[in-house]
């Protein structure tokens, strides 16, 4: 048997329908079943294109934390713990709590209270930390903090996973991508789902960031995040190499685009479509992408506004920036990864830096927005992928002290597309360490920002290996309504 007659026996059942023989069927489908056929599209590839509802958020920047942030030394004001400075933590509160490997092994668990100064700011009087991050304190009126998010995973890589795709084993399509099915493309000429991966000004305990974090996972490739450098060409093998002209590579692309649907009649995998739209938008970015990325014409006020490391590629100052200048442009979904936040020790030296580092570009990015008329539409996030521990790592002192990981409370905020600004959802007890009111799970989490892009979660699936597969998977999940506007 020739090798594509038996490419056409081994069909996959997505083969089948995208090869266009059923098209009057499907149609007929269609209109007896409505909505019941979301799958099927999905099956061929197809995003929805269409929100469920009217949404009150088009595009989203979602600003990823890696390591953890220290909620009690930022957001989660604890002033009582003063009184129990190198205290152990009582067993009443750790309840027999899984530990990691880096403090199971103590003999006693220090109470290390926050050395910083909190005060209360915003028209509703909001407690932070405004001695690492007085210009963010400047923003609470268009922020929502919640307190009381909450994970099964305990160490960095299942976590950052859960955050990011729903589940803490890889492999699963993350955020960004699902947000590019359901919801398309709004610059043909520009990503819809772009990775901007900042670097820290120290780097004393660095995570790894890989690129499955960003990956389409069963979804069509074209979902996939497209990863902007801080270096050199912003994206790889989009230029032209020396003696190519703009016409040559039309013509080459030309002609690679025949070959390409001649492999799809003969086989009928979706992927070779999805090739083709690459390989078209790539060249589509070779005049897009140096306009986007020339932050030089940006006037003085802007660097006022961020802060001279704007103007330094791969600071966190330019990533926000340049997410500015993306969403400003159509791009739907911009994912920004900063490193360093995994204070297992030295918080009182390394939690200044990384809070310099964020502070002044966070408050630029938002009332940028805001000065455009894009933050009302725009959802932008705040936040890593859990939380500290109360009790002190290593050694302890009042003026330094080191944390561990802690799932079971952190705090992360949201501001504009849709969410009520000035407030504060979910509470944990006097130590920080368990919530006592309104938890938020990470799939909760999850439907509230597809609810703010217009999209019902539990209606939001892909038909992959006979099932249909959703980013909030099959527990019990809700939308946070208290979040909303």
């Amino acid at each position: 048997m020739d090798p594509w007659s038996e490419a056409q026996l081994v069909e996959t059942r997505r083969q089948f329908f995208s090869r266009g023989r059923n098209a009057l069927g499907y149609a007929a489908l269609v209109r007896l079943f409505g909505d019941r056929t979301a799958g099927w599209a999905a099956a061929s590839g197809e995003s929805f294109q269409a929100p469920h509802f009217a949404p009150k958020a088009k595009r989203v920047i979602y600003l990823h934390m890696v390591g953890g942030p220290s909620q009690m030394d930022l957001f989660d004001h604890k002033p009582k713990m003063a009184e129990w400075y190198d205290k152990d933590l009582p067993d009443s509160i750790r309840q027999g709590q899984r530990l990691t490997t880096m403090t199971s092994g103590q003999s006693r668990f220090p109470i290390a209270p926050s050395k910083f100064r909190f005060s209360q700011v915003g028209s509703a009087g909001l407690w932070m930390n405004t001695e690492l991050l007085p210009y963010t304190a400047k923003c609470v009126d268009d922020m929502c903090f919640v307190r009381s998010m909450h994970t099964e995973a305990i160490n960095h890589e299942p976590a950052i996973c859960h955050m990011q795709t729903g589940n803490m084993n890889s492999g699963r399509p993350c955020i960004g991508s699902w947000v590019s099915y359901g919801l398309g493309s709004m610059n043909e000429n520009l990503p819809t789902f772009v990775v901007l991966v900042a670097e820290p000004t120290n780097k004393e305990q660095i995570q790894a960031i890989s690129a499955r974090l960003w990956s389409s996972g069963y979804l069509p490739g074209e979902h996939a995040g497209v990863s902007f450098r801080s270096a050199g060409d912003p994206i790889l093998f989009i230029n032209n190499p020396p003696g190519v002209s703009p016409d040559l590579r039309r013509m080459q692309l030309d002609g690679l685009q025949k070959l390409n649907e001649l492999n799809f009649r003969q086989v009928g995998d979706p992927e070779t479509q999805t090739r083709i739209r690459q390989f078209e938008m790539a060249f589509r970015m070779q005049a897009s992408v140096p306009e986007l990325t020339n932050v030089g014409r940006e006037p003085e006020s802007t660097y006022r506004l961020y802060g001279e490391e704007a103007r330094k590629p791969g600071t966190y100052a330019y990533t926000c920036l340049l997410a500015r200048r993306l969403v400003e442009r159509g791009t739907r979904f911009v994912q920004v990864y900063l490193n360093n936040w995994d204070h297992h020790s030295n918080v009182g030296g390394r939690l200044p830096m990384q809070c310099k580092d964020v502070d002044q570009a966070t408050y630029g990015l938002i009332n940028d927005l805001k000065s455009r008329g894009l933050l009302e539409d725009t959802l932008i996030i705040w936040g890593g992928e859990f939380g500290r521990t109360i009790y002190s790592q290593g050694g302890l002192s009042k003026e330094n002290y080191g944390r561990d990981h802690h799932p079971r409370c952190f705090t992360l905020w949201m501001a504009g597309g849709g969410v009520k600004g000035g407030t504060v959802y979910g509470e944990t007890d006097d130590f920080s360490y368990n919530i006592v009111e309104n938890p938020v799970h990470v799939r909760d989490f999850h439907a509230t920002i597809l609810h703010l892009l217009g999209i019902r979660h539990d209606r939001f699936t892909y038909k992959y290996q006979g099932l249909d597969q959703r980013l909030t998977g099959v527990e019990e999940t809700r939308v946070i309504r208290e979040l909303l506007a």
